[in-house]
């Protein structure tokens, strides 16, 4: 039983070593207020759940086309 706390303390010790030695680079990026408002392609987060929303809603159309048309299902 003893191996195993002797290992515990083996890790804890150069975790802490290993966080010691750590130092950031002195050229460290810092993000702008306006890198952080998270636009992705200029459209808000509404916006672009309204683009995926009718995208889903066409991909099931066509799948349900798709099927009709070849007889898998009828209306």
């Amino acid at each position: 039983m003893s191996d195993f706390n002797d290992l515990r303390e083996d890790a804890t010790k150069q975790y802490e070593q290993s966080q010691a030695e750590y130092k950031p680079a002195a050229g460290t990026y810092s993000a702008s207020p306006r890198a952080s408002s998270r636009k992705m392609f200029g459209m808000t987060s509404l916006q672009r759940f309204i683009i995926l929303v009718m995208l889903l809603l066409s991909t099931c159309m066509i799948g349900a086309l798709c099927l009709f048309a070849t007889g898998k299902i009828a209306f």
